[in-house]
């Protein structure tokens, strides 16, 4: 090369641009880094927002544990804080127990109430929110297979009843066709989980002041309403119902009637002071009634048999009575014949007294309970054995029909710690934080320097 034109070339190079190298390097890197952040947040956030969106649709998805034999577990914990919901995935499937009271983790962010389930199989807990106090049992009832819930719904202007499905997630609303209802509470399920007893309140002054009870037999499918029964609310109509797979059987005041299932009153009787309609599992496998009865001064209470045809009292049954306790409900009959009954522990500071005659209403109010028990009353024993125990302010309870059928236990252990909506709820919010994070140091790059 000539040194003409190796000068030239050199006055070439002189006059071209620097290129800053390093410095476009490292805005190249920043942007790089910023689109990935970006596009992590928005896939994470993404993510989330998919999650939290599954409960409500999609095909059913049972948890792997649904499966398990169906046993009742022998003790009950409260539901752990971030509980997933009944209608969550993975489905819970069939329940064996479901409760509630006043318990803290028993009530919603704005006092909506809660009512604890547990699976049928294993420790598996989920929530069921109310709205308005649902005692279990009474006005919150489990379906014999364990499948669905039934509660109060919408409102006193459109009042029903929610049905609850364990298994595929989802509600029907059956709304009430008694007229100026303002009020539908379910109390009790045909043998075969195809039917409804639905009490409904209806003011008779026009203040409000007084109303009358009015109970139907509905399908499940809210297709049929069947007139059962009505009168005035002080008489407690529907406060017990029983079924066979041909008769429902119901007490309002101290008469206990007994109707098919086409709402026909087949009998009626009076009963004594102080003796109800046992409760859901009043039937026994012989055709006979089971009433529940408080021996005069005391506390202890017994099961006694009746004729349903003509309520002549068969005698007492050969089961230890119950001590202790604000009254008994009775649940069903196990294979060994037992009897398996929820019984009430009384609140001690309790103003009433449960050795003298009360109604029945009042011995399952939430004020007069301290906690409730599940016990098995065996035939010829001296005393109950103790099924499972609950936290205190766990104030009902009930248990599907098949588990009492099965009349197996087994050493449970509630959940602890927090739940899954817990983590959903603290991943998102961390991701919204991330992502705001993001864009706010972003645009603060985008700013000219001073």
């Amino acid at each position: 090369m000539s040194v003409r034109l190796r000068e030239a070339l050199h006055r070439a190079a002189a006059d071209v641009p620097a290129y800053p190298v390093h410095e476009r390097a490292l805005a190249t890197a920043r942007r790089t880094r910023r689109r990935a952040a970006l596009a992590g947040v928005a896939a994470v956030v993404a993510v989330l927002a998919l999650g939290l969106s599954v409960p409500a649709a999609g095909p059913a998805r049972l948890d792997p544990a649904a499966g398990a034999e169906v046993a009742l577990p022998d003790r009950v914990g409260l539901p752990v804080l971030g509980s997933l919901h009944a209608t969550d995935r993975p489905r819970l499937g069939p329940a064996a127990v479901i409760f509630s009271g006043q318990a803290p983790r028993l009530h919603g962010w704005w006092d909506d109430m809660r009512v604890g389930v547990v699976a049928a199989g294993s420790d598996r807990y989920r929530v069921l929110t109310t709205g308005t106090e649902a005692p279990v049992g009474e006005q919150a009832v489990l379906s014999p297979d364990g499948r669905r819930i039934a509660h109060p719904g919408g409102s006193s202007d459109e009042p029903g009843v929610d049905v609850v499905d364990l298994v595929d997630g989802r509600t029907r609303f059956l709304p009430t066709r008694v007229d100026r209802s303002v009020l539908t509470e379910p109390v009790g399920w045909s043998v075969d989980g195809t039917r409804l007893v639905l009490r409904d309140t209806v003011p008779v002054a026009a203040d409000g002041a007084t109303y009358r009870s009015v109970l139907s037999i509905v399908p499940v499918d809210g297709s049929r309403w069947t007139h059962l029964a009505d009168g005035a609310q002080e008489a407690q109509f529907g406060r017990t119902v029983a079924f066979t797979r041909d008769r429902v059987a119901y007490q309002f005041g101290r008469t206990v009637a007994v109707a098919g299932l086409d709402g026909r009153r087949l009998s009626s009787f009076p009963l004594p002071a102080d003796t109800w309609l046992a409760g859901k599992g009043a039937w026994t496998p012989e055709g006979s009634l089971t009433v529940v009865t408080r021996a005069e001064g005391t506390d202890r209470w017994s099961l006694r048999r009746v004729d349903p045809g003509t309520g002549r009292d068969l005698g007492p049954t050969p089961l230890p009575a119950v001590d202790g306790v604000t009254t008994i409900r009775l649940l069903g009959w196990a294979a060994d014949g037992s009897a398996w009954v929820v019984a009430y522990r009384p609140e001690p500071a309790a103003p009433a007294r449960f050795d003298q005659p009360l109604e029945l209403d009042q011995r399952t109010a939430y004020g007069h309970v301290r906690s409730v028990r599940v016990l098995a009353l065996t035939p010829g024993a001296a005393v109950p054995t103790t099924l499972l125990t609950a936290p205190d302010q766990v104030l009902a309870l009930d248990v599907a029909d098949h588990v009492v059928r099965a009349g197996r236990v087994r050493a449970a252990d509630p959940p602890s710690g927090v739940g899954g909506r817990f983590w959903w709820w603290t991943g998102l919010a961390s991701a919204v934080a991330l992502g705001l994070l993001g864009l706010r140091w972003a645009r603060r790059r985008r700013r000219p320097s001073a």
